[in-house]
């Protein structure tokens, strides 16, 4: 499909916004708090009976036999699946250029030159070209739902590790994925929360949690509210144009009542990155181990060895970027680098969650730049090496490495581009975050 096919099926959609509606309505046997909501998903989370590839062509024809948790508490309350969205192949990118062989790479809304962000830039488009009522799935593992609403100029929340089921959710790295909402309204955001939010006994990382009335904090006040800005998030590598316009919206809480202070996450700043990778590749190599060809992924002629078999699929079906983590990770925990790297990430991890907490004992929230540059242009990305690329996630793989909730907010333009203002609360604070992102809407 073309990207000018694309554009014509998102405004077709706008146009037939009524009828799913209706539709939505007539569907749902009691109506629930997303009747009449459409609700887009993320390639990687499973809907039954609807292809779900994870952006990868090595699950081309994988038609699910169930329904991801999410998908089933939407349903629910009367929400109406109108398809999947584009991705970065297994979630492996910050541009949404990383898709799967044969695929199409989503444009920026504002701007067509310039990616989404990823890796849930299909979620970001959709929802900023959306002209219905309208909310998107989409799941986190080192910013894939905070970097494309930042790029796309949408709310997005990526919530609590636990607080949302990942039944039904195609891995990336298990201990870091986390499926979250997208919306344009912050009362879309509270209100997909609400909805799938809630522990569930098929995952076992699924956390026993007091269920929340996420709208409640819609609007509330924040006066008395302490705030720290993260140092390290407004110096060296930041557009200044960046900094210049979180330091506005930074006015505008103190306006309200907030106390807003300075504070250094020395660890986090050098630390966090390097953890990221090696923990997420090293998973990864063991989550794609399954798409052999055999039971899952791609079916081939059955020629040859085992080994030249699922090398062959491999091989084929896989993009460069999925082969790279795939062999960086295999490396990273063999035999004799195993406690050299991965063993000695994990420990640097709890350090990291250790700043944090700390840091939490006197502030409500943190803030920071959700990206330290505006969406870049298809000919900036290709001119930039893997490492480059990799050092776009910054500011966001620290709060997804701690687990904390974290949520993108609109704050403005740089270059009649989005602006992204990240807000990250403790364990379970997401109501903290829903309560600045109304005061900043």
């Amino acid at each position: 499909m073309s990207n000018e096919q694309i554009v014509s099926e998102v405004e077709s959609l706008n146009k037939e916004y009524r009828y799913l509606n209706e539709v939505s309505i007539q569907e749902s046997s009691a109506k629930g708090k997303l009747s009449g909501v459409c609700v887009s998903v993320k390639d990687c989370i499973v809907v039954k009976d609807m292809q779900s590839r994870a952006g990868s062509r090595v699950l081309t024809g994988y038609s699910p036999v169930f329904d991801a948790t999410v998908i089933q508490k939407v349903r629910e309350q009367g929400g109406t699946i109108i398809g999947k969205t584009s991705q970065d192949e297994f979630g492996f990118g910050s541009f949404n250029t990383n898709v799967g062989l044969g695929l199409n790479i989503p444009l920026n809304p504002f701007d067509k030159t310039r990616c989404c962000g990823g890796s849930s830039g299909g979620a970001a488009g959709l929802t900023q070209k959306a002209g219905f009522h309208h909310i998107a799935l989409s799941e986190s593992t080192g910013g894939s739902i905070v970097c494309p609403a930042a790029f796309c100029g949408v709310y997005g929340l990526c919530p609590t590790y636990g607080l949302v089921s990942r039944y039904g959710l195609m891995d990336y790295a298990n201990s870091l994925d986390k499926i979250g909402p997208m919306a344009k309204k912050v009362e879309d955001v509270a209100l997909m929360l609400e909805v799938i939010a809630g522990y569930d006994e098929k995952d076992s990382t699924s956390v026993k949690h007091e269920k929340e009335e996420y709208s409640s904090f819609v609007g509330k006040d924040i006066s008395g509210m302490k705030i720290g800005v993260i140092k390290e998030s407004l110096g060296e590598g930041v557009d200044p144009q960046i900094a210049s316009t979180i330091q506005e919206k930074i006015a505008v809480l103190e306006s309200k009542g907030a106390t807003v202070e300075e504070v250094s996450l020395p660890l986090n700043n050098s630390y966090s990155l390097a953890a990221y990778y090696l923990i997420a590749m090293c998973e990864t190599s063991t989550n794609l181990s399954k798409y052999c060809g055999m039971r899952y992924g791609k079916h081939e002629s059955l020629e040859g060895s085992f080994n030249e078999y699922f090398s062959g699929v491999r091989s084929e079906h896989f993009s460069a970027e999925a082969k790279r983590r795939i062999i960086i990770g295999t490396f990273a925990r063999m035999s004799g680098f195993r406690d050299a790297y991965y063993i000695k990430a994990l420990k640097v991890r709890t350090k990291l969650i250790e700043e944090y907490k700390k840091t939490f004992e006197s502030y409500d929230v943190l803030i920071s730049p959700t990206m330290p540059v505006i969406a870049p242009t298809f000919s900036e990305i290709g001119q930039m090496s893997p490492l480059d690329h990799y050092r776009m996630d910054i500011l966001t793989v620290g709060p997804n490495l701690a687990g904390l909730p974290h949520m993108n907010i609109p704050a403005g333009f740089s270059k009649d581009m989005p602006v992204g203002l990240m807000v990250i609360g403790n364990h379970f604070d997401e109501g903290k975050l829903l309560q600045i992102g109304k005061v900043l809407e």
